[in-house]
């Protein structure tokens, strides 16, 4: 009995016919990452349903489920969550992912972030929140909205999905520079000692952050018990 495999690409030249079967370029799409991501070094973070390939921390804290109009993702549940980082270590990177907020939800993107420790304080933290629901109205510094490099650099708001819909992100460190880009608009672009020393050499939350002096470390999610979903992980190293 023939097992159809893939669609295949029939393409004409010279009088020949040629195929190709194109059904692992579809596949990689499917599962987030583009041929073009692929061709430019870009990695899947999510390529196994099995997060202890390539994700250390809190794996029992988060599900990977296969949906069928959605595609793979990453699932914080409620009462879930935790630090989820990778086996990895990244210094310069590119980080893209998509996400989908529930009212009021709380998580983060923990970069170059050491094994222990306070994610927010040893490593860094690109909030991720819906810092437009009502249980955050009056008392939410503009240093905590969805994007800041948490406690340090705010980050311009206005450009955050409604909660139910689909945002991408783009995160880029490299040097002391960090880029956070949503959903087509920059809304973080800040070297970290010139917005340490504009603020005559305090961060903004007079905390001590000796994150901000790492090189490298691990990537992460940092779940506080809030159900919100992630897909499309890919990383580039720079």
């Amino acid at each position: 009995m023939l097992r159809r495999v893939g669609w295949i690409l029939v393409v004409v030249i010279g009088g020949w016919l040629l195929a190709a079967d194109v059904s692992g370029a579809k596949a990689d799409e499917k599962a987030g990452l583009s041929a073009e991501e692929g061709r430019e070094g870009f990695v899947n973070l999510l390529d196994n349903a099995n997060l202890g390939e390539r994700w250390q921390g809190a794996t029992k804290g988060y599900v990977v489920k296969d949906d069928a109009a959605e595609g793979r993702k990453l699932v914080c549940p409620k009462k879930g969550g935790g630090n989820l980082l990778t086996k990895k270590e990244y210094a310069d990177f590119v980080f893209r992912f998509e996400f989908k907020l529930t009212p009021g939800a709380n998580n983060g993107v923990g970069i170059r972030m050491p094994a222990k420790g306070h994610p927010s304080y040893a490593g860094m933290e690109i909030q991720i929140l819906d810092d437009g629901h009502e249980k955050y109205k009056g008392w939410l510094k503009d240093y905590q909205c969805h994007g800041s490099v948490y406690g340090v650099v705010p980050a311009k708001r206005g450009f955050l999905k409604p909660a139910g819909q689909w945002n991408s992100e783009e995160i880029c460190a490299k040097g002391r520079r960090v880029k956070v880009t949503l959903n087509g608009t920059v809304i973080v672009d800040a070297d970290l000692e010139e917005a340490v020393a504009k603020n005559g050499g305090k961060t903004l939350d007079h905390q001590d952050h000796p994150g901000l002096k790492r090189d490298k470390g691990f990537l992460g999610f940092l779940g506080h018990g809030d159900e919100l979903d992630f897909r499309n992980l890919r990383v580039k190293e720079l």
